[in-house]
């Protein structure tokens, strides 16, 4: 019986490549699909490191808000304390005085001191008023954001040692009230540096609307001071640069940006850049 052998090894051949097409195919999907395993699994990875990082951003800022009302509640306390010892109590003290040398013999200077009485009295009330306003950081959230700074640098005018003055340029858009909270602060915290370190004379605050942002520029015409020792990260420890650190992060929290520029006699100049379209 006569066996073709070049069919069998034919066939062989075929089946060897079949196999072998078979063996590839499957480790095609194989590979295709532990792509495709190790990919849903870097997304989701990602996803999770997305909504912690979220949860994280979220409990700083809502850490970093507290923060920011205690030390607005304090501030607002010392300035109440001054404004009442300084002002208040000075009128008050004024007012008693032309009560007490009252000459009821003399009808013009009794007029005159009676109406002046009631001058300062009236002063008093309002000044107590205007305090009053300030007691909570709600306030803030319900006049804005300018008539806030606006009546901080009022008080640090009338204390007569400073000349204060507020530029408004465009139409005001106020941002959302948690981050006027925070803007708040940082330029709170910016008068107080220039009223106790800066030996300055003038106060200027500007504040230039657009419609995507809100820049604020706040200045002083007083000795200003060198940036680089605060600028170094191993300095930032020290009361000056941990303040400045801490408005850099305050802004930064809010999406904003925080510049600072001075020159030794010739003051400091802060500019913050707050989006209003986010």
């Amino acid at each position: 019986m006569y066996i073709n052998c070049d069919n069998y090894r034919f066939m062989d051949t075929q089946e060897g490549n079949l196999a072998t097409t078979v063996i590839s195919v499957t480790l095609g999907f194989l590979l295709l699909g532990g792509f495709i395993i190790f990919f849903i699994v870097l997304n989701r990875f990602r996803i999770n490191k997305h909504i912690r990082e979220k949860k994280d951003m979220e409990n700083i800022f809502s850490q970093t808000l507290l923060q920011t009302q205690l030390e607005i509640q304090e501030q607002t306390l010392k300035t109440i304390s001054q404004e009442i010892h300084d002002n208040i109590g000075q009128v008050l003290s004024l007012a008693k005085l032309n009560l007490n040398t009252i000459d009821i013999t003399k009808q013009d200077e009794l007029l005159e001191k009676i109406s002046g009485s009631k001058q300062l009295v009236s002063k008093a009330i309002q000044d107590l008023r205007d305090l009053s306003k300030s007691l909570n950081t709600d306030n803030i959230a319900a006049i804005g954001l300018l008539r806030a700074i606006e009546y901080e640098l009022d008080l640090i005018k009338k204390a007569g040692e400073h000349q204060t003055v507020l530029e408004i340029n465009g139409s005001i858009i106020r941002p959302d009230p948690q981050k006027e909270l925070i803007v708040f602060r940082i330029v709170q915290e910016l008068l107080n540096n220039i009223i106790k370190h800066a030996e300055a004379k003038l106060i200027k605050v500007q504040a230039n609307y657009s419609s995507a942002e809100l820049e604020l520029t706040i200045s002083d015409d007083g000795k200003g001071f060198n940036l680089e020792p605060i600028e170094k990260e191993e300095n930032t420890d020290n009361g000056s640069g941990l303040g400045i650190r801490n408005m850099h992060n305050r802004a930064k929290l809010i999406g904003a940006d925080f510049t600072m520029n001075s020159i030794g006699g010739q003051g400091t100049t802060v500019k913050l850049k707050l989006p209003l379209n986010s």
